[in-house]
């Protein structure tokens, strides 16, 4: 599984294409800003879209899926407590950013657990609610992508709609007990590894999520 990070300089955030080295299916994840750049690279790499996935259903995440779906018409898959987010610009923000008011239904609706593939290489779905209802994370092999639940040195905050601080200490206690060797691609700022994250970062502590 090969993972390309592009950074939105409007919104600071990492729309990521990733891709089987075999087949060359591709998703994309969060295509909040940079459609163009998004696109470009998958025409350069010869990459075959199968799927536009969402972490949750912040504009920041979600504004330009319109513009990939221009490019390719595939399915959107967002987990299914994120619906009410995605249909209303109110709460997923949009109607305050550049991107304008953005309000669709998802075409894929996930649970815990779910999992879907690219290639051979499988997608799997792990709800991570605390920075909205239905957030989530996407492991494919070694690899993490958390979206705004977990940062390098920090985590997503709980006080937009559908935030949640309590749900996002359940959230956080569950991605602690993965491997430390695991590689975490957050929606916003660097990567890190998770080992890393354990030993500095105060919101994976106990005395923060507790045992």
């Amino acid at each position: 599984m090969e993972i390309k990070r592009i950074n939105d300089f409007y919104t600071s955030t990492n729309v990521y294409v990733l891709f089987d080295e075999e087949t060359k299916e591709a998703a994309v994840v969060d295509p909040g800003g940079s459609p163009d750049v998004v696109i470009e690279y998958l025409k350069e790499e010869g990459l075959n879209l199968k799927y536009i996935i969402l972490t949750h259903g912040h504009a920041d995440h979600i504004g330009y899926v319109k513009n990939i779906l221009d490019y390719k018409k595939v399915p959107v898959v967002a987990h299914k407590d994120e619906k009410d987010m995605l249909n209303h610009c109110e709460h997923n923000l949009s109607n305050r950013m550049r991107c304008g008011k953005v309000e669709f239904d998802a075409d894929i609706y996930v649970e815990d657990k779910d999992s879907l593939y690219l290639g051979k290489t499988k997608l799997g779905f792990i709800h991570t609610p605390g920075h909205t209802e239905g957030g989530m994370c996407i492991r494919t092999e070694n690899n993490l992508i958390t979206g705004d639940t977990l940062f390098k040195g920090s985590m997503g905050r709980c006080d937009l709609y559908g935030g949640d601080e309590r749900k996002m200490k359940k959230s956080l206690n569950k991605i602690k007990k993965f491997e430390n060797e695991l590689a975490v691609y957050p929606g916003h700022g660097d990567p890190t590894v998770l080992g890393n994250e354990k030993q500095n970062n105060p919101y994976l502590t106990t005395k923060y999520i507790g045992e």
